[in-house]
């Protein structure tokens, strides 16, 4: 989840940025999630309602829905190229060491997963991660015949079966909901592990995986090929070229999540919504950040300190999740409006930055990114910024 292998002189402060941003997002979506189980067991209509919240709803799926995991997951194929470089240049064999830091994150999404929240996705992109093993020799042309057939042909594929199905679609648990409501809201701590583990298993089956491969590793793909390419590196160099990807990338963001809006957002397009307009989306914020980074600096460096320590602070935010809603903590399950839900992050997240910040000063790298690479190289590395780095 983060650039590991770049010093901090050396790092590339926009993408960082980027980062720290996609934490940003995945909090928005995920906090809906945290508040009830609509979004797991049907009818959200109950959550988000008519009025200001749907409004809310509108304003969440258009411009944060599928988008901030899609950036990460970019973000995520751009690091791992990144290692595979300066490892190279070390004479050290990547696969190696990227098998070792998949393991490990597999172990990290195990942990959050089972034991604090059900929707995690270090699990899954450590899965995905090894299949992305087997491109990092592979040509140019080869990741981008891979990523495009493997985002289009399912997406549409599954697309058309979901409009032949229209009429079934909306789907009810009401059992599931009601046990969520009381385990969460009311339960025991071990109501709610139960429960979280029944979750995560009804999220986490055979075609889900299936489905989320056919998502990240075409965006892992992109992301190790804007690295190879260097798009992001030299942004003078390459401005052309991005300022060609911004129009695109912003033309499909629009039509295709936007767009669904024309015609009534039906339910059969949340696929297309979610891949190919999720995709388009977090493309758009890249290449925005990265373009507009130069002249506002000042407003988008502070991001950085967040994206510096994603794993950190994205495992914070599911702890305060927990914290917040569940009855262990302050109860407030199934009890707040949308409005109200939103406003969570507009709070937690500033915090995010100074926290972040205030230990950047102190340490080089977050407290489970230093546990991470160390498990990583198996031997003490440096974590106080006066101690010398592996990097």
């Amino acid at each position: 989840m983060e650039n590991q292998a770049l010093p901090i002189d050396k790092r590339l402060t926009w993408i960082d940025v980027a980062r720290g941003f996609a934490i940003f997002g995945i909090f928005m979506v995920n906090l809906p999630a945290f508040h009830a189980p609509y979004f797991l067991y049907g009818n959200g209509q109950n959550y988000w309602g008519a009025g200001s919240s749907g409004g809310i709803q509108i304003f969440i799926d258009i411009f944060f829905q599928a988008s901030f995991y899609s950036l990460f997951s970019i973000l995520f194929g751009f690091g791992m190229q990144i290692i595979i470089e300066n490892l190279s240049k070390k004479n050290l064999n990547a696969q190696k060491y990227l098998l070792r830091r998949l393991f490990v994150l597999l172990g990290f999404g195990l942990i959050h997963a089972l034991f604090i929240w059900h929707g995690d996705i270090l699990f899954t992109y450590s899965l995905v991660g090894f299949l992305l093993l087997l491109f990092i020799k592979r040509k140019n042309k080869t990741l981008i015949a891979w990523g495009l057939s493997l985002l289009l042909a399912p997406t549409l594929l599954y697309t058309l079966l979901l409009y032949f199905a229209r009429d079934y679609l909306d789907v009810i648990n009401q059992t599931a909901i009601d046990a969520a409501m009381f385990n969460y809201g009311k339960g025991s701590f071990s109501d709610v592990l139960s429960q979280n583990i029944s979750d995560w298993f009804f999220v986490t089956n055979p075609f889900s995986l299936i489905l989320i491969l056919m998502n990240l590793l075409p965006l892992f793909l992109f992301g190790m090929l804007i690295a190879r390419k260097k798009w992001l590196h030299d942004i003078h160099e390459h401005q052309r070229f991005l300022k060609k990807a911004w129009i695109l990338s912003l033309v499909l963001f629009l039509l295709i999540k936007a767009g669904a809006y024309l015609i009534g957002n039906p339910m059969w397009l949340m696929v297309l919504q979610d891949f190919i307009g999720g995709a388009a989306s977090a493309i758009f914020y890249l290449v925005t950040i990265t373009l507009s980074y130069p002249k506002m600096k000042k407003l988008l460096y502070p991001l950085q300190y967040v994206g510096r320590m994603a794993l950190s602070n994205y495992i914070l935010q599911s702890l305060l999740g927990v914290f917040i809603f569940y009855g262990i903590g302050f109860g407030f399950y199934g009890k707040l409006s949308p409005a109200e839900t939103i406003a969570i992050a507009l709070i937690v997240f500033p915090l995010q930055i100074v926290l972040s910040k205030l230990w950047l000063t102190y340490f080089k790298r977050g407290p489970l990114e230093w546990l991470w690479r160390r498990l990583i190289y198996g031997k003490g590395i440096g974590s106080n910024k006066r101690e010398r780095s592996v990097s």
